[in-house]
């Protein structure tokens, strides 16, 4: 899809994701694998494919911080608050989720890993499409693909579709853990560095 519009691409692409299909597509970040995050069969799919730990969640990336309630998740004042300071950006946030019903996700692990991200385009089609879980795109423990050919040679033709624009050079995102009270446990520093006593201050 390298020589259609980002508007022709997210015409082609929406369908598919909405049907439970799952596709190679450059995030805010790095190429992702995504799927529905609400499709019990689409993200185990992409589990199989990446060959990830089954205990191991994948980060989701949503349009706005209304879409925390289709996982049941209503923020607390503080963590609301701080979750407005970080989104929309590189920085994926994870959070409580109780719920069996999305065991799918969080594999037991009663929490879940969000992004809001700044991408204008990738909004438009959380928008359309709803949430996605974006794992990187590789095989699990193997270096995360930087362009539509790497992605290619872990995956060939067992995904629906590839979207390549050129070779991406972000890290990943930096991934930090909150509390209803609004602390902060910095997982992963990626893409955005974070000072957590100059955040908690």
């Amino acid at each position: 899809m390298k020589n259609q519009t980002l508007l022709e691409i997210r015409k082609t692409i929406s369908p598919i994701l909405l049907a439970g299909g799952i596709g190679v597509l450059p995030t805010d970040t790095l190429y992702g694998v995504v799927g529905s995050a609400l499709n019990k069969k689409t993200v185990g799919r992409i589990f199989e494919l990446r060959q990830r730990e089954s205990d191991k969640p994948m980060i989701i990336l949503i349009a706005s911080l209304v879409d925390l309630k289709k996982f049941g998740i209503v923020p607390s004042p503080l963590q609301k608050k701080m979750l407005n300071v970080f989104w929309p950006g590189k920085i994926s946030v994870v959070l409580e989720c109780q719920s069996k019903k999305f065991k799918h996700l969080h594999r037991g692990k009663n929490t879940l890993a969000f992004r809001i991200p700044a991408d204008a385009e990738l909004q438009k089609l959380l928008k359309k499409v709803g949430p996605l879980v974006a794992p990187s795109a590789n095989m699990s423990g193997k270096k995360p693909a930087t362009t539509y050919s790497e992605a290619r040679e872990y995956f060939s033709d067992n995904v629906d579709f590839y979207v390549d624009c050129g070779k991406l050079k972000s890290k990943p995102s930096t991934l930090i853990e909150m509390d209803k009270n609004g602390e902060i446990t910095i997982l992963r520093q990626g893409a955005v560095k974070i000072a957590k006593k100059a955040l908690l201050r």
